[in-house]
């Protein structure tokens, strides 16, 4: 297997935000239906209610967005951005006052 040489343009990450009403039981059942939605996707948690993909272009991108707009709960918000992973590798994340490096894309391989 050889590793798949994407340029930081070409690879993509495609974040999903959102704010889900906990109020009820039902809303709370709603929003953990959701967050495990992504996560089953491949989605990783990056903070509250931000969850991130990464995805090899725009076309994986729209299967990710549809499976999201499939998924979407009756109430609350959502949104999703794609961002190249060269402004992704740009991105700045602290905790506290001490800087940490931003997540690594996974490692792709070509099957042939």
């Amino acid at each position: 297997m050889r590793r798949l040489n994407l340029s930081g343009y070409q690879g993509m990450w495609l974040f999903a935000m959102f704010d889900l009403p906990v109020e009820t039981r039902l809303n709370r059942r709603d929003y953990a239906r959701f967050r495990k939605t992504l996560l089953k996707d491949g989605f990783i948690f990056l903070q509250y209610s931000v969850y991130a993909r990464y995805i090899t272009g725009e076309e994986a991108a729209q299967a990710h967005r549809a499976l999201v707009r499939r998924e979407l709960p009756p109430d609350g918000q959502v949104r999703l951005l794609a961002v190249t992973d060269h402004q992704f590798g740009k991105m700045e994340v602290f905790h506290g006052k001490k800087p940490k490096p931003a997540e690594d894309a996974p490692r792709q391989f070509m099957l042939f």
